[in-house]
């Protein structure tokens, strides 16, 4: 199973990964949502979103844009990170990650086009794992 978090404000994905109000939680099974939730957002700390979602056994986050430190500390904590999704429903952004047809772009928090080893996650640049 998948756990899959998107920042949430106002109904869709955060352009900004600091600024959600809260996180929506996916559960995904051979491609199907089994299970939905909402997580508060913790304190805005430097690093503590990551391990917060890690905690609650996330697998993987779908951003809009997020700093590279950040992309550093979820891979840390095992969760693939894919970055510059658009802000539409996270429901929506869930069922494309699931059937395989999520397009991501430049991560708008940070124009770094260099290639880096981030494990298995992705850091946007339209790929999709």
């Amino acid at each position: 199973m998948k756990k899959i978090a998107i920042p949430t404000l106002n109904g869709n994905l955060s352009p900004h990964f600091g600024g959600s109000e809260y996180f929506s939680i996916f559960d995904v099974v051979d491609k199907k949502i089994v299970g939905e939730s909402i997580l508060p957002t913790p304190e805005h700390e430097p690093g503590a979103y990551p391990k917060y979602l890690a905690d609650a056994g996330v697998t993987d986050v779908i951003l809009g844009g997020v700093g590279q430190q950040a992309i550093v500390i979820f891979n840390q904590n095992k969760i693939n990170v894919f970055t510059g999704a658009p802000a539409i429903l996270p429901k929506d952004l869930v069922l494309q990650f699931a059937n395989g047809t999520l397009k991501v772009g430049d991560n708008s928090c940070d124009s770094d086009e260099h290639d880096h080893d981030h494990g298995e996650g992705h850091h946007g640049h339209g790929r999709h794992a």
